[in-house]
């Protein structure tokens, strides 16, 4: 055995054993400091929640950053793209992340507001109008782009569209049935399939400049549920149409793509209504859709205006992660994110478009953006 240590040695090794603790603790608190994770909340499109956190392929937005970030968790909430906006604009409720599938809510319900609850928008998507059906849709057999609003008069053909006050899917229905009537030189299209059907308040026209406006109230209500299903979000009327439910949906094309799996089929309708061809903007602009406000204020209504469909992206001023949210905002418009757009049946705009916003696009997506 070796000789016994004198006491000041005893202490000088305690005293080095305990710093060394310290160290090894110190050392831990900082792994589980930097481990911690962040909750990086996006809000979405409905249509948007595939390729943003549930493509099957794995390879969704979601997964992409967290592989890359370790430390932090994508929360991704979807829904209605107005209800969306009022959830962070008019309820206060904190988003790193906002996507729409109809750019110009961003400015018209965040920017151009007091308070404003955002700076810029970013158009990085398209897509296009369809009618989804499946094996189970009634006369689907003899489904034409030619007579598909012939179809959906037949008595025994219940279809759906979402809500117009929530989501863009919804609006942009009205605006291509109304379309189809100078298109098909059929102008009770839109009264057999929606005025007849739902309490919506009617069309006005402005004889000036040829344009037809679509009145939506503030309740949105089905007369003949026999006929007609309306539902916040379009995505929710999926299950309905796979299961029998409704025969037809109007839907993005991208959804009915994606949901090909589960027996969805669609019909690609013509370009001058489709609302997808920039080519015929012009004509998109002929029909309007004006969501009126609530009875404590009637008089605050909003006009939509028909344009070809974009899909646009901010970062809330109530981002609590605006560092990150740049960083997933840059992948979403990288080569990253298109390549998940085009998986996603969706077509990316390249580059992306920042417009009269570019400026106050954060610095480090400004080179990226036109």
């Amino acid at each position: 055995m070796g000789e016994p240590l004198d006491h000041r040695t005893v202490k000088i090794l305690a005293g080095v054993v305990v710093a060394a603790m310290i160290a090894v603790s110190a050392s831990a608190f900082m792994l589980w400091g930097n481990s911690e994770r962040i909750v990086l909340k996006v809000y979405t499109a409905g249509s948007l929640s595939e390729p943003f956190s549930a493509m099957e392929s794995g390879q969704d937005l979601k997964t992409l950053f967290e592989m890359t970030h370790k430390n932090v968790e994508v929360q991704v909430t979807s829904g209605g793209s107005a209800d969306m906006i009022r959830r962070v604009a008019g309820l206060n409720q904190t988003c790193d992340v906002l996507a729409v599938a109809d750019y110009s809510l961003i400015p018209s319900m965040m920017i151009n507001v007091s308070p404003k609850a955002a700076d810029f928008c970013v158009q990085f998507a398209k897509n296009s109008m369809i009618i989804a059906y499946t094996d189970l849709s009634r006369h689907h057999e003899g489904l034409t782009k030619d007579n598909w609003y012939q179809i959906l008069r037949m008595p025994d053909v219940k279809f759906g569209f979402s809500s117009p006050n929530d989501d863009p899917a919804g609006y942009r229905a009205q605006m291509v049935m109304l379309l189809a009537e100078e298109y098909y030189n059929d102008s009770w299209i839109f009264e057999d399939l929606v005025l007849n059907n739902t309490n919506i308040l009617g069309v006005s026209q402005d004889a000036n400049n040829g344009t037809y406006t679509v009145n939506v109230p503030s309740t949105l209500t089905v007369t003949n549920t026999g006929k007609v299903m309306i539902r916040s979000a379009e995505v929710d009327l999926t299950s309905a149409l796979e299961s029998g439910s409704i025969d037809y949906l109007f839907i993005y094309q991208s959804v009915a793509y994606r949901h090909a799996s589960s027996g969805e089929r669609y019909l690609e309708l013509p370009r001058e209504i489709n609302l997808n061809d920039t080519a015929f903007s012009t004509n998109y602009s002929k029909v309007s859709v004006k969501q009126f406000a609530d009875s404590i204020d009637p008089n605050k209504t909003k006009l939509i205006k028909g344009g070809p469909i974009v899909y646009g992206v901010t970062i809330p001023s109530s981002s609590e992660h605006p560092d990150l949210a740049i960083e997933f905002v840059k992948m979403l418009i990288g080569v990253e994110g298109r390549e998940v757009m085009k998986n996603a049946g969706q077509e990316p705009i390249v580059p992306a478009v920042a417009g009269f916003w570019k400026e106050q696009v954060p610095e480090e997506l400004r080179s990226m953006v036109e």
